[in-house]
């Protein structure tokens, strides 16, 4: 006779092809057991979502917990992704006050995961501006699931720029381990030169942010990189195109033979300029929004399947880093954690599309992408337990309901209407939202090491 399974969930499972109405889904200690229709088998635990989505937990494969207060950070970060419906972060290296250039570094990092964490967390890493590249072999030997390096530099220590030699001599190391290199990818000579203008001749309203860094800073640094990629053999990765371009562009470099991949950023599937000029210093990324006419391009490139997967670039800078007059003096980087699953979804009911594109583009193709499927990423028997329920309905975001520490409880999505609410989180089996509050400890996340050194190019 069969034991009774931990934990049955019933609902309308999104597969990675197809939506299994009215199915439930077993769980055996901390991963999938059983995946059916109809009579429920025998379970310690049923718990009934007929009617909502039961969608894999999203793997955000692009946010920074570590970027604004350190590694204290992952704590409010993870608990704001658990509420989300995202149950595994890759968190990226340029952390305060120093970033993750080292196998010892990274494995202090691992311990802080530990420490804080709420969900399931993969770690990138990256190299010091110079003389770093002889640390790649014991990142990626100590489970790092990509790296990042900038063609641009916010600060010569956390967030350097690196020069092209180094970047060659770094990418062809890079491409020994296997792991894609994911660059961001802003032309600094172009973006400087332009800022310098518009300082110079008293411009410094919002939607300076945009026209000092247009799309021509992208795909100058688009180019560079993957050129570099061909001549060195690494998956190179644009970490956030905000123009359709780029995808093209990594699509020409693929039939070459090259292994060119990007990926967007929620927010380039729906905010615009307009946005900015509204939100301010709230609304400020990098790269800056676009038009409503390049939004639209960005949705033709996802159709297409141009897009590796789709993250939020989440940096929850302190309010106050966000105010003043001066376009340039505030912090960019958004929040976006716990608006991602409710807003994809939402996009996706605006354009008639099935959420199984979520499926796919938010928690499937981001793990294979990152080395973490089959363990995570998908509803599929023997991987991780872990699901984000869905209520589907008429909701309005509200950013006083975020779940981290209160300087970062704000949001460019701020009482935009949404067609869906989290209704319960799942990591491993175990519910770590329940719809209201965070259920979850610190320390009940684990750090996910990589676990192959094969390439995925989609």
């Amino acid at each position: 006779m069969q034991l009774p399974y931990d934990r049955v969930l019933r609902g309308d499972l999104v597969l990675p092809d197809a939506l299994l109405r009215d199915g439930y889904v077993a769980v055996r200690g901390e991963a999938i057991a059983a995946i059916g229709q109809g009579e429920l088998p025998p379970a310690k635990q049923v718990d009934d979502f007929s009617g909502k989505l039961i969608l894999p937990g999203l793997v955000d494969g692009h946010m920074h917990t570590g970027s604004a207060i350190g590694w204290p950070g992952i704590e409010g970060a993870t608990a704001t992704a658990a509420a989300g419906g995202v149950t595994t972060v890759c968190d990226m290296p340029y952390d305060v006050p120093r970033a993750v250039t080292s196998a010892d570094i990274f494995r202090e990092k691992v311990e802080a995961v530990h420490q804080f964490a709420h969900v399931d967390v993969a770690l990138y890493g990256t190299i010091r501006k110079t003389g770093g590249v002889d640390a790649i072999a014991g990142l990626a030997e100590a489970g790092a699931s990509a790296f990042k390096l900038s063609t641009y530099e916010y600060d010569a220590v956390r967030f350097p720029r690196i020069d092209h030699p180094t970047m060659v001599e770094a990418f062809r190391e890079i491409s020994k381990t296997g792991l894609m290199v994911a660059v961001h990818n802003e032309d600094q000579e172009l973006v400087e030169r332009m800022t310098a203008e518009a300082r110079a001749s008293g411009r410094v309203d919002p939607i300076m942010h945009a026209r000092t860094r247009p799309p021509l800073a992208e795909t100058m640094a688009d180019l560079e990189i993957f050129e570099i990629g061909m001549e060195t053999g690494a998956h190179v990765h644009i970490a956030h195109s905000s123009v359709a371009r780029g995808f093209d562009i990594a699509e020409s470099f693929r039939r070459m033979g090259g292994k060119a991949t990007g990926e967007a950023c929620i927010q380039y599937l729906c905010m615009t300029e307009e946005d900015l000029v509204r939100l301010k210093g709230f609304g400020k990324c990098n790269p800056p929004f676009r038009t409503q006419q390049e939004v639209e391009l960005m949705w033709v490139a996802l159709q297409a399947g141009k897009i590796a997967y789709v993250s939020t670039d989440h940096a929850p800078w302190q309010r106050e880093k966000k105010l003043g007059d001066d376009i340039f003096a505030c912090g960019a980087g958004l929040t976006g954690m716990q608006s991602f699953a409710p807003l994809m979804f939402t996009l996706l009911a605006e354009r008639g599309l099935d959420v199984t594109w979520m499926a796919r583009l938010c928690a499937e193709r981001s793990a294979r992408f990152h080395g973490l499927y089959p363990k995570k990423g998908a509803i599929r028997i023997g991987a991780d337990a872990d699901f984000a329920v869905l209520e589907r309905g008429d909701f309005v975001f509200d950013e006083t309901a975020i779940q981290d520490r209160p300087d970062a409880r704000w949001s460019p999505y701020h009482g935009r209407a949404m067609k869906a609410r989290v209704a319960a989180t799942f990591l491993r089996g175990t519910p770590v939202w329940d719809g209201a509050e965070v259920r979850a400890k610190p320390g009940q996340g684990r750090f996910v090491p990589r676990q192959h050194r094969e390439s995925f190019l989609g």
